[in-house]
C-alpha cells in the first residue's frame, strides 16, 4: 500500500496544470458564453425538478427528480462532511473560499455537460438507453474522439470505486462505536475487515438490483438525510450564532493569506480548494451526466439546468455549513483530518450526542454514495468491453470496499484525487468544443418557453 501511495503521490502534481486550466479557466469561459444563462433561471430549474414540465411520453428510466437525487447521492455525502475537513486539515479555513468559487463555475459546467448527456445519447449492446462522456465525445465529436471517451473510461474504472467513501465510514465506525470495547474484543485491523465485508455485503444486495433500484433507494434516503443533516448543523449555528460571522470571515480573509503554512503556499491553498470541490460536487468530472442521460426527458436543456442545482446543494450550501461548524467548533485546530474532524465538531457543540447523530447520517450517505457509484463503474467498462461484461465491474468494486476499510485515508484521497484530474481531461475538453450546440438549444428552449411551449 505504502508503494502504491508513493507512485501516486509523485504523480499528482502532474495533473494540477491541466486540471486547473480546463476546470477554472474553462468553466470561466463557459460562464462569460452562456451570458449566466444558468443562474438566471434558477428558479426555472427548481419548477423542472419539482416534475412542473414533466411529459409523460419522454423516453428515459428515471424522473428528473430522481437522476438528481442519484446524482446527488453520490455528491452530498462524505465529501461534503469529510472532505471539508480534509481540505480546511491541509489548507486552512480560507481553502472555503476557493471551494464555493469553483463550485459557483460547476454550476455552469454542469449545465453544459448534462444537456450534453441528453443532446447525445446512445444505447449499449443490449440496446438499453445511455448517457454520459463517452457517448458525447464519440456522438458529438465523431469517431476521431474514441480515444478520449477510452481514456475517461478507463480511468473511470478508478475515480468511480467507493474506496473514499468505505473508508471514512470505518473510520466513523471505529471512533464513535469503539467495537473492541462496546461489542467484541479484538483489534483494530480485524475490526476494520470485519465492517469492511459487512459494507461489500449491504451493498451487494443493493447494486445487483441495477439503476432503478439504486434510484428508488437513492430518492427515499437522500432527501431525508440532507434534511437531518441540514437541522443538525442549523441547531449547531443557532446555539453559536456569534460565532457565524467570524468563522465566515475567517474563511474569506484566510483565503488571501499570501503568507500561509499550507504546502505549495497560496497556489497550493488554490489547488486543495479546486480538488475538495470537484470530489464534492463532480462538476467537470463527468460522472453526473451518466445519471442524467437516464432521464425521462427529451429536452436537454430542461436535463442541464435540473443538474445545475447539484452543485449549489451539495457544495454552496452543504460544504458551507459542516466548514462553519467545524471553525466555530474550534476542531479544525486540532490534529485530525477527515472524518474524525468532524465528528469532534459535533460532539463538542451537539453536548456530546452529535458524534452518534453523526453516525447515523454518515450510514446512511456512506451507502447511498455506495450504490450510486458502481453504476457509474458499470457504464465505463460496459463502454470498453459490452454491456454483459461491464456488470462485472459491480464484483470488483465489491471487494474493493473491503481493501478501501483497512488502507489508508492518505491513499484512497490520492487514488481519487489522481483518477479525478485524469477524468476532467477528456470531458472538459468535449464539453468546451460542444458548447455552440447546447448554446443554440437553451435559444430556441427559451424562445418556446417565453411563448408558452416549453
Amino acid at each position: 500500500m505504502d508503494l502504491i501511495n508513493d507512485f501516486i503521490a509523485k504523480m499528482l502534481p502532474y495533473t494540477e496544470w491541466p486540471m486547473f486550466i480546463l476546470l477554472i479557466l474553462g468553466g470561466l469561459f463557459l460562464v462569460f458564453y452562456s451570458k449566466l444563462l444558468p443562474y438566471r433561471y434558477f428558479g426555472h430549474a427548481i419548477a423542472i425538478t419539482m416534475g412542473k414540465h414533466d411529459k409523460k411520453d419522454a423516453k428515459g428510466d428515471v424522473s428528473s427528480f430522481q437522476a438528481l437525487s442519484a446524482a446527488v447521492a453520490a455528491t452530498v455525502g462524505l465529501g461534503n462532511i469529510s472532505g471539508v475537513a480534509i481540505a480546511i486539515h491541509d489548507g486552512g479555513p480560507g481553502v472555503v473560499f476557493w471551494i464555493w468559487m469553483t463550485a459557483l463555475i460547476g454550476m455552469c459546467i454542469k449545465f453544459y455537460s448534462c444537456s450534453l448527456s441528453i443532446m447525445f445519447r446512445g444505447t449499449d449492446a443490449d440496446g438499453n438507453l445511455q448517457g454520459g462522456p463517452m457517448y458525447y465525445i464519440t456522438k458529438g465529436l465523431g469517431e476521431k474522439a474514441r480515444p478520449l471517451a477510452i481514456f475517461f473510461a478507463i480511468c473511470g474504472l478508478f475515480g468511480f470505486l467507493g474506496v473514499f467513501t468505505a473508508n471514512q465510514f470505518t473510520e466513523t465506525f471505529m471512533s464513535v462505536i469503539e467495537p473492541s470495547q462496546t461489542i467484541y474484543a479484538m483489534s483494530d485491523v480485524n475490526w476494520k475487515w470485519t465492517i469492511g465485508f459487512v459494507l461489500a455485503g449491504i451493498t451487494s444486495i443493493v447494486i445487483f438490483g441495477g439503476l432503478t433500484k439504486i434510484a428508488k433507494v437513492a430518492s427515499a434516503i437522500v432527501p431525508f438525510m440532507v434534511a437531518v443533516y441540514l437541522i443538525a448543523v442549523v441547531v449547531v449555528m443557532a446555539l453559536n450564532a456569534s460565532e457565524i460571522m467570524p468563522a465566515l470571515k475567517m474563511i474569506i480573509t484566510e483565503a488571501w493569506n499570501f503568507n500561509t503554512i499550507v504546502t505549495g503556499g497560496f497556489w497550493g491553498l488554490v489547488i486543495i480548494g479546486v480538488r475538495r470541490a470537484m470530489f464534492s460536487n463532480e462538476a467537470g468530472l463527468g460522472s453526473a451526466p451518466m445519471y442524467h442521460g437516464q432521464s425521462k426527458t427529451d429536452n436537454p436543456i430542461k436535463e442541464g439546468l435540473v443538474a445545475m442545482l447539484g452543485p449549489f446543494i451539495d457544495t454552496i450550501m452543504v460544504c458551507t455549513f459542516t466548514a462553519v461548524v467545524i471553525i466555530l467548533s474550534g476542531a479544525y485546530l486540532e490534529d485530525q483530518s477527515g472524518i474524525v474532524m468532524t465528528l469532534s465538531a459535533f460532539e463538542k457543540t451537539l453536548y456530546g450526542f452529535g458524534d452518534d447523530l453523526l453516525m447515523l447520517i454518515v450510514t446512511a450517505f456512506a451507502l447511498s454514495t455506495l450504490f450510486t457509484y458502481s453504476y457509474y463503474g458499470v457504464k465505463c467498462l460496459s463502454f470498453l468491453t459490452n454491456a454483459k461484461i461491464g456488470k462485472f465491474y459491480n464484483w470488483y468494486f465489491v471487494v474493493m470496499i473491503v481493501f478501501a476499510a483497512v488502507a489508508s485515508l492518505e491513499l484512497v484521497k490520492n487514488l481519487i484525487d489522481l483518477s479525478y484530474a485524469l477524468m476532467v481531461i477528456p470531458n472538459m475538453i468535449a464539453v468546451l468544443l460542444l458548447a455552440p450546440k447546447v448554446n443554440k438549444a437553451a435559444n430556441e428552449y427559451f424562445k418556446k418557453l417565453k411563448n408558452g411551449g416549453a
